[in-house]
């Protein structure tokens, strides 16, 4: 019963982002003339130039993508995928036949890059939000995943990049008229490529970030003691010993919040015989309070 409770809150939150993203390319990117990321960056130029919506050529890329997905990649993926995919798609459809054109943030040319962030930021929360209930927004987060699937040594990022980069060398001949060459398009969808991967990359990592303490020690019931007293958490203990001395050691693990890195650090600075280093967590999880 909590499993489909789950799975149903999770498709929900993928079709509360595919309608915030059809208002975020109805309000702030198709009246601004610039290529935003990924395929769907392609639509959006296509649009521009022909008058065909963006909706029907994103039914038209990812209903086969999603059906090659489901096959070759992974069905939950592909299924969100698509159920992303049909509903900005006909949300955006709706709101380019609303009439509601007066919401819309013209910028007219002049400062555009306030819509650029405005919409990148809106993209970012979506993009984070759909790979955390692994789905997606279509078009190149899905060739991106078969490439890394086919291919696990590929770096996502790197083929999500080029796949970007290539929009944003096309923006360039798409939005310049014949007499000149005009970069701006492609600073525009350069820097909404950056914000809005920093910002799904942010909550893809989780704001509950933390550090991992390894210590390696002789006092391991003394810094468990103390850190159990000082900061209320507790440790993994390890039996261990010394490669170079053959000397018995102990090895602790402890995850302590942020705040609380220098009280740590102060605790283990008063022992000899100990050392430690730790590496930084960006997400915690699981069912603590039933950890014995």
């Amino acid at each position: 019963m909590k499993k489909a409770a789950l799975s149903l809150v999770s498709y929900a939150m993928v079709v509360g982002v595919a309608l915030l993203l059809a208002l975020n390319y109805h309000i702030f990117i198709v009246e601004n003339h610039f290529a935003p990321a990924g395929l769907n960056g392609i639509a959006t130029m296509i649009q521009y130039k022909t008058g065909f919506s963006i909706s029907y050529i994103s039914l038209i890329i990812n209903i086969p993508l999603c059906a090659l997905a489901f096959f070759l990649v992974e069905r939950k993926f592909a299924i969100k995928t698509l159920v992303f995919s049909l509903v900005y798609s006909f949300a955006y459809l709706f709101l380019q036949n609303s009439g509601l054109d007066f919401i819309q943030y013209n910028a007219k040319g002049h400062d555009t890059i306030f819509p650029v962030i405005i919409s990148g930021v809106i993209s970012g929360v979506v993009y984070g939000i759909c790979l955390k209930n692994n789905a997606s927004t279509g078009g190149t987060d899905v060739v991106s995943r078969y490439i890394n699937k086919v291919k696990p040594e590929t770096n996502f990022f790197l083929v999500t990049f080029v796949l970007n980069a290539v929009v944003a060398i096309i923006s360039l001949f798409v939005y310049s008229d014949s007499s000149s060459v005009d970069y701006k398009p492609v600073a525009l969808c350069i820097t909404y490529c950056f914000i809005s991967n920093f910002v799904g990359n942010y909550i893809i990592k989780g704001t509950k970030t933390a550090y991992k303490f390894t210590i390696i020690t002789t006092h391991a019931e003394e810094i468990s003691r103390d850190v159990s007293e000082k900061l209320h958490h507790s440790a993994t203990q390890i039996e261990a010993f010394g490669t170079y001395t053959k000397a018995a050691k102990h090895v602790l693990i402890c995850v302590v919040n942020k705040h609380q890195l220098t009280d740590f650090k102060d605790i283990i600075n008063s022992y000899d015989n100990t050392f430690s280093f730790y590496e930084l967590v960006n997400e915690t999880y699981g069912n603590f309070k039933h950890i014995k």
